[in-house]
């Protein structure tokens, strides 16, 4: 039995493989673990270094083509074999010897999910602090999982929790609120955090704008997805209502001989009766539409292109 598997994402990090192959051993001597990477279309020489320095814990998935890091984290934990699952970042910034301690939180406390927490965070001010704050500020307030540090790749999982968690699209910074979803128990602590020394920075500012974007479906996702009717639903009868009640007050006064064509309240009162009809209709849609999501299995978002064991 495999007790850790470590998942590492990759894209063009053909510097980072040797010093993480070098540190994540020393971290876990006297653990059974295994090393999944994950190469996510890279361009370099990420997968020949990989492949060259793999020894009996590695394993190597490369998909087709670049998907993003979340799909390349699913990918990962689907190949996973371990009880326990840690998340680690490619980049070197992310040290593999606080995963120890994180795996001991998680088994002796009975943590589902123990999530790390940059507090000396080594990145820009401008480009990577102020936006990741402003954004973990928003995600705490509006979904109630209260994490500090949701740009934390680092994290450990019961095996569970990781393989349910629904991943996809970019929302793994939004893997607390995903696992909460679950039912999982989360808790939190402080890791180090290094400053990158080869490659570039494969985030910019641009992605401010991605997470408050995915922010409104994570929103949807916890309060709407096993009732989405009640949401559109909702949305209809609060426009029905109103335009319902145009329509009568313009009738009782048709009835009393005034003329009420062209006037901009009748307009207004059939727009809202259409409206309200349309959200009543999305929302029937998308209940059928989620009874098919939960009715078809296996569903995979990715394609793999090799799968190098090193245990061979």
């Amino acid at each position: 039995m495999i007790e850790l598997s470590v998942v590492v994402t990759l894209f063009n990090e053909e510097e980072n493989i040797r010093p993480l192959l070098e540190m994540i051993p020393k971290a876990l001597a006297g653990y059974t673990y295994e090393v999944v990477f994950v190469d996510d279309g890279s361009t370099d020489n990420t997968v020949a270094e990989i492949k060259k320095l793999s020894d009996k814990h590695v394993r190597l998935l490369r998909l087709t083509r670049n998907y993003g890091q979340s799909i390349a984290m699913i990918a990962g934990i689907d190949f996973a074999e371990g009880e326990f699952i840690a998340l680690l970042d490619g980049d070197l910034q992310n040290d593999p010897s606080d995963i120890p301690f994180m795996l001991e939180k998680l088994k002796v406390e009975g943590w589902d999910v123990v999530a790390g927490t940059r507090r000396n965070r080594k990145d820009g001010i401008f480009f990577r602090k102020v936006p990741s704050w402003i954004a973990n500020s928003l995600i705490r307030r509006y979904t109630g999982v209260h994490i500090q540090d949701y740009g934390c790749t680092l994290k450990v999982f019961r095996c569970e929790i990781a393989k349910n968690l629904d991943l996809y699209g970019e929302l793994h910074r939004f893997i607390p609120v995903l696992a909460s979803l679950k039912g999982a128990r989360i808790t939190q602590v402080d890791v180090h955090h290094h400053p990158r020394k080869f490659g570039r920075s494969k985030y910019g500012i641009n992605r401010t704008f991605k997470v408050a974007s995915d922010l409104i479906l994570i929103l949807f996702l916890q309060r709407y997805l096993r009732k989405p009717m009640h949401l559109f639903g909702g949305m209809g009868i609060l426009l029905l209502i109103p335009g319902g009640a145009i329509l009568f007050y313009l009738l009782i006064i048709k009835i009393l001989g005034n003329d009420i064509w062209g006037k901009p309240l009748l307009i207004l009162g059939v727009l809202l009766v259409i409206l309200g009809i349309l959200f009543i209709m999305m929302g029937i849609m998308t209940e059928l539409l989620m009874r098919i999501y939960y009715g078809t299995g296996n569903r995979k978002l990715y394609v793999v292109k090799e799968v190098f064991n090193g245990r061979q």
